[in-house]
């Protein structure tokens, strides 16, 4: 009895990329060509680039967005998706209009926010494209470019012309990668903040009627609590982002950063490619299962990755410190909400999986914990002025190692407060900069 060929075997030949940004890139064109038409085994490229051909349209920029937004609205339609009646939109901003009132008592922050929305899955997303575009397009750029440099000579000469498309080509693919994915975090997000990154307008608290619903069941929770204790968490988001100006854009631009960062060991590809015969494609096709174009992190991306996640991890430990003090006295139910909440992101849920897929980062939700930890313990020490004050400037900011000691952050060093002179307080500032004294 034979046995049903797999991978790699005689019938569709195992994907090269698989667990890379060239997963769907290169690996659905090597699968669809390998083993047809031409002569020694080629694939029948005349074919297979009128088959791309076909599926391409023009666009501008590294990613057709305009695929990427089809595929998520398609995405989002398989299930229903009302918007919101007049009824889920008061309610929302009733939430966040009484949110906001709570919020006063649990930080010196006033409220960030501008306007509220009820959206439905498929506004989020395209009310959240123009973030989603920033963060991505850095990434799908210097990747389909790293791709292209990363060929040998040899290998771009028998690439011949499908080198040529493998811009436009990486585009579609990143755009197909990306709605799917973007679809599938709409049909699950909560908020406009959900997953800790400014996705939406500033100053909008927005939150999904439809996902909400879905979330609250089995919860032995109100609905109406469930709504309140979510809309206290994107009002305190709001709050965090308004009062600390430089914190949008420091996350923003660190995703970017990182995505700029991707590296493909060209070196390595040119030593190994030298030992291949270019006319044996079994052997190409075994260098490339090997890993051949795997992209690496260099040591200031890994560096540049543990303050992204340290970051991210600061601001929803505050959040849930924040929104923990605004409820102590409030919401009996809030303990659960939270305990459920913190389920949700240590599960490695949609935010993580969306997040590694798009620009290779994964989020470590246990670093919320020990943020959230580190917050009360300052805030029990030094007062809600003190916790506050830490945002003042970037370094400031914990970092991973005061996250591994939450209880010891800023250990027996002074705040400053708002009735110092100017001068009093940049040199308070420059203390904190500068750390404790040897004295």
């Amino acid at each position: 009895m034979s046995e049903t060929p797999g991978p790699g075997d005689q019938g569709e030949p195992k994907n090269p990329f698989e667990g890379t940004p060239f997963e769907q890139i290169l690996g659905q064109f090597l699968g669809q060509g390998a083993g047809q038409g031409g002569a020694a085994g080629m694939p029948d490229l005349s074919a297979l680039f009128s088959q791309v051909q076909a599926m391409m349209q023009p666009f501008e920029g590294p990613v057709n967005w305009q695929l990427a937004t089809d595929l998520a609205r398609r995405t989002v339609a398989a299930e229903p998706d009302p918007s919101p009646d007049s009824a889920q939109v008061t309610a929302v901003a009733d939430a966040v209009r009484l949110a906001d009132l709570w919020l006063d008592e649990a930080t010196d922050f006033s409220s960030g926010v501008t306007s509220t929305a009820a959206w439905s899955r498929a506004e989020w997303i395209e009310s959240t494209r123009e973030v989603w575009q920033r963060l991505v397009e850095p990434v799908a750029e210097h990747v389909v470019a790293a791709m292209g440099k990363a060929l040998p000579a040899e290998a771009a000469a028998m690439a011949g012309p499908f080198l040529g498309m493998l811009t436009q080509m990486g585009g579609a693919m990143f755009g197909s990668q990306i709605g799917t994915a973007i679809g599938g975090l709409a049909s699950e997000v909560l908020t406009a903040s959900d997953i800790g990154l400014p996705l939406g307008p500033t100053g909008r608290a927005a939150l999904v009627p439809t996902n909400i619903t879905a979330f609250a069941e089995g919860l032995d929770v109100s609905r109406d609590d469930v709504m309140l204790y979510l809309a206290l968490r994107e009002a305190a988001h709001q709050r965090l982002f308004a009062h600390v100006p430089w914190l949008r854009e420091h996350l923003l631009t660190a995703v970017a950063d990182y995505g700029r960062g991707i590296t493909i060991d060209t070196a390595g590809i040119e030593e190994q490619m030298r030992s291949l015969d270019p006319s044996n494609m079994e052997e190409i096709q075994s260098a490339l299962e090997g890993g051949l174009f795997a992209p690496s992190k260099t040591p200031a991306q890994e560096a540049a990755l543990v303050r992204l996640e340290t970051t991210l991890a600061l601001v929803e430990g505050w959040v849930d410190e924040v929104v923990g003090q605004a409820t102590a006295q409030r919401m009996p139910a809030a303990a659960k909400l939270h305990e459920a909440v913190r389920r949700r992101r240590a599960a490695g849920g949609p935010a993580e999986e969306t997040f590694a897929a798009l620009v290779g980062l994964e989020l470590r939700p246990r670093r919320l914990r020990d943020a959230s930890t580190l917050w009360g313990s300052l805030r029990t020490r030094q007062g809600v002025e003190a916790r506050d004050a830490v945002w003042l400037h970037p370094d400031l900011l914990p970092s991973a190692e005061d996250l591994d000691d939450p209880l010891g952050f800023r250990e027996g060093l002074d705040m400053p407060s708002e009735e110092m002179s100017p001068e009093d307080f940049d040199a308070a500032l420059q203390q904190l900069l500068d750390g404790p004294s040897d004295e």
